[in-house]
């Protein structure tokens, strides 16, 4: 079985996302010169980021089915050129709508490129070590912030944000159109191959029934409730500590310390998966996410702050690949794109609705502790959901050869 492609396949993946995630999500670095610039309300350049969330969510799905049929190559070539030109056109922009749309549209559906069918890819290019390579995969998205958001800060303290979006547009265009070209159709799965897809669910020849099937409820479900209560709390993090008398730049690094626990929980959740199955590993680390999501409520000082970041990192960054994987075992690598791309678009939901709540309960209650309280119950929610999973039925591995 020679699988030795199938670690560029991880490199390229790891890359691309880290480029498209990452330029998607530098938008709060052009938020404060951008709105001295053009006079435009933080709030409104804001709401190009919530339309780039629900344009993604639908996109992944969408992109997800294209792949499978047509294969992964041209989805990232499409979403890599898209992403360029999203990115020069809102440079370009002279109103806040036309911003809104150019940036919100083409950037949430350029990046929803990248990430269920990359993922998809990967882990169909996997016998052994499929969790590790597909964990790795998503620690090259989990990264981005640490890696273009500071190039960018640097551009846009030295030139104006228009200069420094047209400039990601290019480096965007530069390093993801060549290494596109690196993503290869997976290898052909011959002797057991068809009994493979077949055995999986005989039910589950379409993506409709598939959708439809209690497996799929259930994934999506799962992922909705973890993402639901882990949204709320990552995004209000700093403001919280704030108001726990963390002084502000100590604050932010909280939320530095669990974007690298959450890297970290990755590749160990990955490894553990392959190792103990991806059912019990993430049925563990949701449960660890909502028992150190309840657990904020009691934290005051900074080291109690650090060493709570590194549990709770580690807890929802390690389970997120993890759906990708359980969706390849229940529905096989035929829809695989399709099934976890919408898979996504459901989790997407629960990544919106986090930061909202967790405002509006702030607003309302002038503490962020019914939010972790609430955030505790949806994450108990997701645990009690995972332990419905059905279990995979052992199925006839196909021999995979080269493309």
């Amino acid at each position: 079985m020679r699988l030795s492609y199938g670690w560029v396949m991880v490199g390229a993946g790891a890359l691309m996302g880290c480029v498209a995630v990452g330029t998607m999500f530098s938008l709060p670095v052009f938020l404060q010169p951008m709105s001295l610039d053009t006079g435009w309300t933080r709030a409104g350049i804001s709401t190009a980021m919530t339309l780039n969330f629900l344009v993604m969510g639908v996109a992944g799905f969408a992109w997800g089915a294209i792949s499978d049929r047509f294969g992964t190559r041209r989805v990232v070539l499409c979403g890599a050129f898209l992403l360029g030109l999203g990115l020069f056109l809102a440079s370009r922009a002279q109103s806040l709508l036309e911003f809104q749309l150019v940036y919100g549209i083409f950037v949430g559906l350029a990046a929803g490129a990248f990430f269920a069918p990359m993922i998809a890819a990967v882990s169909v290019w996997f016998d052994k070590n499929r969790s590790l390579a597909v964990s790795l995969v998503s620690a090259g998205m989990g990264v981005a912030p640490m890696t273009i958001a500071p190039f960018v800060g640097w551009l846009t303290a030295n030139h104006d944000w228009r200069f420094a979006m047209l400039t990601i547009a290019i480096g965007a265009w530069v390093v993801l159109l060549p290494t596109a070209l690196l993503v290869r159709q997976p290898p052909a799965i011959v002797a057991g191959g068809a009994a493979d897809t077949a055995a999986a669910a005989p039910a589950m020849a379409s993506v409709a029934s598939a959708l439809r099937s209690p497996q799929f409820i259930v994934l999506a479900m799962t992922f909705f409730f973890c993402c639901a209560a882990h949204s709320g709390p990552i995004f209000h993090m700093v403001s919280y500590a704030i108001g726990c008398g963390i002084p502000a730049l100590a604050a932010v690094s909280i939320y530095s310390v669990e974007g690298l626990a959450g890297l970290g929980g990755r590749v160990l959740l990955g490894v553990l998966a392959d190792r103990f199955g991806a059912k019990y590993v993430l049925i563990a680390g949701l449960l660890v996410q909502a028992v150190a999501i309840g657990t904020y409520v009691t934290v005051s000082s900074l080291p109690q702050f650090y060493t709570l970041a590194v549990v709770f990192g580690t807890a929802y960054g390690g389970v997120m690949p993890l759906y990708a994987v359980l969706a390849r075992e229940y529905f096989g690598p035929r829809i695989m794109g399709a099934v976890f791309g919408a898979a996504t678009m459901v989790s997407s939901i629960g990544m919106a609705l986090g930061p909202v709540a967790g405002g509006w309960i702030f607003d309302t209650f002038n503490t962020y502790h019914w939010m972790f309280i609430g955030s505790l119950g949806l994450g108990l929610g997701a645990v009690a959901v995972a332990l419905a999973f059905p279990p995979v039925r052992p199925r006839e591995r196909g021999q995979l050869q080269p493309a």
